[in-house]
This record gives structure tokens, sequence and C-alpha cells, in this order.
């Protein structure tokens, strides 16, 4: 069985071989542009995980054909790339997402990690995977309002097409109504803005945190967003998902460029930290030794810092900056509140 599960590899804007993917082979998504072969690959790499699971197969494809969902990707993705020159939101974000989710699910549960559907006793692996695949491709519609609150309009955008695409799947409308209520979290809290509470709406805040590469970047630096988003989302050339030396899930990083650590400490490291899979993920983050002049050779996460090792040979200590959680604690302290910090 491989250890490597999904890879997003860029490199000169190109698109690379792509190895399909079999039970026992490791699948590689290689891509840049165009957003057809992004999509497409994906697609691909989805529906080879969706294969013996009918229910969340059947979901996904009511998804990925239903024009509400298909224009919802579409206008959150101009509001934030044409009006605010961020990356991309829209479709190519929602199946590079899906695809990783899934790879992340699939190595929590090899490593015996019981995600809450199957852990509260309310379905079962299928329900697990159709929540997720549903969940990660909708979280990031509401944007097509506002980028302020977009995770709460997520929540009022993705209610009907969650219910068109799971009533004919669950006849019981007991059973729809509790898995309609973890894909809910899924989009709720995928920005941390509350944090996540089960498994599952972990695993699609952490899937969206992977998807860091410039093959993402590289559109709204076109665009003329050139910011240390836009900077620093050019200087990672690799995202690898597979299976962990200590724990179930290792995330590993590549960088062509040091200033790529900010996209992985803004950007993934709180996802990982402030979800219920910091227990079960690995992050890991190195810089090409072909690239900039040598600052930063590596970087792990633990626990709540990172563990740098510097290109002279000595080892530092940094606190992860979590800019999500310094807002809400401002936010809480105006109102005389508190907030929860792990």
């Amino acid at each position: 069985m491989s250890d490597q599960k999904f890879t997003l590899n860029v490199s000169g804007g190109a698109l690379h071989d792509v190895a399909t993917r079999r039970k026992a082979a490791p699948r590689a998504v290689e891509f840049a542009t165009p957003r057809a072969k992004l999509i497409e690959e994906a697609d691909r790499a989805i529906r080879a995980d969706l294969a013996e699971f009918p229910r969340a197969l059947a979901a996904y494809d009511a998804l990925q054909s239903d024009p509400e969902a298909l224009a919802d990707w579409d206008m959150a993705n101009y509001i934030t790339m044409r009006k605010l020159g961020y990356n991309d939101h829209g479709r190519v974000h929602a199946f590079i997402t899906g695809a990783a989710s899934l790879a992340i699910l699939e190595l929590l549960l090899e490593g015996g990690v019981k995600p809450d559907i199957i852990e509260s006793g309310i379905g079962e692996v299928d329900d697990v995977y159709l929540t997720i695949i549903l969940g990660t491709m909708l979280h990031d519609i509401g944007n097509q309002i506002h980028r302020a609150a977009h995770e709460q309009h997520g929540v009022m955008l993705a209610l009907p097409i969650i219910d068109r695409i799971l009533k004919p799947i669950y006849e019981d409308v007991f059973k729809r109504t509790k898995i309609r209520s973890f894909i809910l979290g899924c989009v709720n809290c995928h920005d941390l803005n509350p944090p996540p509470l089960t498994i599952e709406a972990g695993i699609t805040a952490v899937a969206d945190g992977t998807d860091i590469t410039k093959g993402r970047g590289r559109k709204a630096f076109a665009l003329g967003s050139v910011d240390i988003h836009s900077i620093s989302a050019l200087a990672v050339d690799q995202v690898v998902i597979e299976r962990g030396q200590n724990k179930p899930v290792r995330i590993n990083v590549t960088m062509n460029n040091s200033g790529g650590i900010f996209q992985v400490e803004e950007v993934l490291a709180p996802k990982v930290i402030r979800t219920p899979l910091s227990k079960y993920v690995e992050l890991h983050a190195r810089t090409r030794p072909q690239g900039d002049e040598q600052i930063v050779s590596r970087v792990r996460l633990e626990s709540d810092h990172f563990v740098v090792d510097l290109d002279g040979g000595e080892t530092v200590d940094v606190g992860v900056k979590d800019s999500q959680l310094e807002a809400a604690q401002a936010v809480a302290g105006s109102l005389g509140t508190g907030v929860e910090s792990h």
C-alpha cells in the first residue's frame, strides 16, 4: 500500500504526467493551467476514491453538474479574484480541495480514526465520504456575497443544494437531516471562524489549507495583486499528502523560496492546530536546495509552534501566527467576553 496519497505539484505552469490511482498505487495530480485540466485531473482522483461508496458518488455526480453550484463557484471566484485580488476560490479550488479532503479522510480511516458520523452511530463510511465531498466542495461559495462572514453566507447558500442532492439518496428524513448538519458544519467552520468541532469539519479546513501552491497564486498575481499572499503562493511548488511516520497523516510542503513560509504559517498551520485533526496530522515544510539564498532549510510543526532548521545548522522555535484567533480575541476583548485558546 502506497504511503503517498495525493500530490499537488506545479512546475513552470505546465501540466505534467498524471499517475491515475488504483487501490495500492500512488495518485499524483500535477497541475497549473489550464483550469479545465486541473478540474479534469481532480475529478479523476475524486471518482477513484468514491468508486466503492455509492451514496457519496451519487452525491458527487449530482453536485459537479448542478447549475446552482456551478454558478455559485463562478460568482465566488468573481468576487474574490476580480474585486478583492485574492487567489482562486471557484471551481478549481473546489475540485482540488475535494480531492485533497478524500486523501486525508482515507489516511485517517486507515489510521483507525473514527469520524464523528461513525462515532455517533449516525452513519457509516459511505456517509462520511458523502459529507466530506459535499462540505469541502461547497465550503467557499459564500464569498459571492462578501468575503466578510463568507462562512455563514455559505451555509445559507449551500442549504438548497444539499437538500436537493440528499433527498433522493436518503429517504429517511431523520437521518438525512443529521447528515446535512455535518455537511453544514464543514462549510461553517472551514476558516476557523468558528473553529471546527467535528473530524469531518476539520478535514475540510485542513484540505482547504493545503491548496497553497503557485498554481493557485499565479492568476491573482497576473491580475495585479502583488502582495505577500500572491508572492508567497508563487513560492510553493508542491504539497504532498501521505501516510505519516508518527501520525496517520503527513503533509509535506516544498518551496522554491523561503517566502512560502508565509503560506504555511498563515494558511495551513492554524488549520492543523485549531481543528480536531491536530492529533492526527504532521506538517513539514522545506526549501529546494536550488532555490533562493538559503535561510530556512526545513520547518516542522510541533504542537502549536514551528521548529525551524536554519541553513547554518541552528534550530529555533517560532510561535505560529494565527491571525484568525488574534482577530477573534480582539473582538471578544472589546465585548468583554473570552475566546477559548488551545
